[in-house]
């Protein structure tokens, strides 16, 4: 049982970075703010990002289930996603997009399995500025995922909120940016009940180490020894950091680690994952071997 608590779909690149638009030009690369940055796999060439890829990759790694996220840089994926949670239903769950930038917004919950929250990129980073889409969630029974800016500039807002809404479900995205400033502070959130820590785009952050992550590693036993393997969960960061690696190799550094027990390997990459989200129907997917296999 593995599962994927962080990934990204899109169809029509269409997004912005402070402020500036950030658009497919072909070859996988978008125009990033006015800098060109591969922003998809080469073999990704005509900009879109579609769900039967993700399956496909899925399928190849063994990954059973996936959560889809949203970022600002992608543009709003809403519509786009419903199409996806009713095509692969059980199989995909999908957050819509808090958009602070436009005030007057409906934020999406029909259809919709939880709310993506992109705080680092907030106009106004204080979260307790924007209680009302917590209140929302934890009225309609959705889960939060968040990322949160670096460091523990949000973690005492964050915690508050928890624990005004203590039966809100809140997913932390990026491994609590670990390796960055004072990461752990956001690892200790987990400690309050409401509170999980999801691991897409660790690889981003030990980019310069490169595969097999040692250090990504070490951050996973740390975060262990500071919160317990029961609130921490596997997450890609797909396709951004296929730019890098391959898909099965985002959960192979994990898996063919020799320092993590058996035991926190499959509550990190599914376990806890299962429980977070509700996934109930898990299909079974067969290893097939790939060619450079005996």
């Amino acid at each position: 049982m593995i599962i994927d608590a962080h990934t990204h779909l899109w169809i029509k690149q269409n997004g912005f970075v402070n402020g500036r638009p950030v658009k497919a030009i072909g070859g996988g690369r978008s125009n990033f703010g006015g800098e060109i940055k591969q922003m998809l796999p080469p073999y990704m060439s005509s900009g879109e990002n579609p769900a039967e890829l993700l399956i496909s990759n899925m399928d190849f790694a063994g990954v059973n289930c996936a959560v889809v996220t949203q970022e600002y840089i992608d543009g709003i994926q809403d519509e786009y996603l419903k199409e996806v949670a009713k095509k692969f239903n059980g199989r995909i769950k999908v957050c819509s997009l808090y958009r602070d930038y436009e005030p007057n917004a409906e934020i999406g919950t029909d259809r919709f399995d939880g709310i993506k929250i992109c705080a680092s990129r907030l106009t106004d980073k204080n979260l307790l500025k924007h209680i009302k889409v917590f209140e929302l969630a934890a009225k309609n029974g959705k889960f939060i995922s968040i990322d949160l800016d670096e460091g523990d500039r949000q973690c005492a807002m964050l915690s508050e909120i928890a624990e005004s809404f203590t039966d809100l479900k809140i997913a932390v995205g990026h491994f609590g940016m670990a390796g960055r400033g004072d990461w752990l502070s956001q690892i200790k959130l987990a400690r309050k009940k409401n509170i999980y820590i999801e691991s897409g785009g660790i690889t981003w952050l030990y980019n310069s180490e490169f595969y097999p992550y040692h250090s990504a590693v070490k951050a996973i036993k740390t975060a262990i020894e500071t919160v317990g393997i029961d609130k921490l969960m596997w997450g890609s960061d797909y396709p951004r950091t296929m730019t890098a690696i391959t898909y099965r190799m985002s959960l192979d550094f994990v898996m063919n680690s020799d320092e993590l027990s058996e035991t926190e390997k499959k509550k990190f990459v599914g376990e806890t994952a299962e429980k977070f989200y509700v996934f109930k129907k898990m299909p079974e997917i067969k290893r097939i071997k790939h060619m450079a296999e005996d």
